[in-house]
């Protein structure tokens, strides 16, 4: 696992806040292919798309969307057509698509993973009491992230980029 927040005592207790594993896709990198993916088959609908066409618009490996994309059938959020003319549709309005929806989709796992050490027989009182200090705050941390992504509808995404987009052209 790759550590992004790494906290040691003198007495050798680590605390690791990952939200990557080695060979997988972070959580806001899932997140955000997820969102590309739903955009291009927005723009794109009715008409299906394979995951070449939306790699191509993405950026993103085939077989990692396809992954992304068989999580957003499971969750009725995409649709996938079989055939010579199948592919992938989109399945949901943005304006009533929030971000959790889609994270929750895709994840298997919480934004902040907290891996703490487990050899309880090594620790003392104080090692245990920050370490359910750390656990008790990353899952309140969970909780908010997930409600704020509530709040946050997909077409709300999409106008603050074309927004972003129209700020940029006018300064040209």
């Amino acid at each position: 696992f790759t550590p992004i927040f790494l906290f040691h005592l003198k007495t050798f207790m680590f605390v690791t806040l990952t939200v990557t594993i080695k060979n997988r896709m972070s959580a806001s990198t899932k997140l955000s292919t997820a969102v590309k993916a739903i955009c291009y088959l927005k723009d794109s609908y009715p008409e299906p798309k394979n995951s070449t066409e939306i790699s191509a618009y993405t950026g993103v490996n085939a077989s990692k969307l396809r992954k992304i994309l068989s999580m957003l059938v499971k969750n009725n959020i995409v649709e996938s057509k079989y055939g010579m003319s199948g592919g992938f549709i989109l399945k949901r309005k943005l304006s009533t698509l929030h971000l959790q929806e889609v994270y929750c989709a895709i994840e298997d796992r919480k934004a902040f993973h907290l891996d703490v050490n487990k050899d309880l027989k090594n620790q003392n009182r104080d090692q245990l009491k920050l370490n359910e200090y750390f656990l008790n705050l990353f899952s309140d941390i969970q909780i908010d992230i997930e409600n704020k992504m509530k709040d946050i509808t997909i077409n709300s995404i999409v106008k603050n980029i074309n927004s972003y987009k129209k700020r940029i052209r006018s300064l040209k």
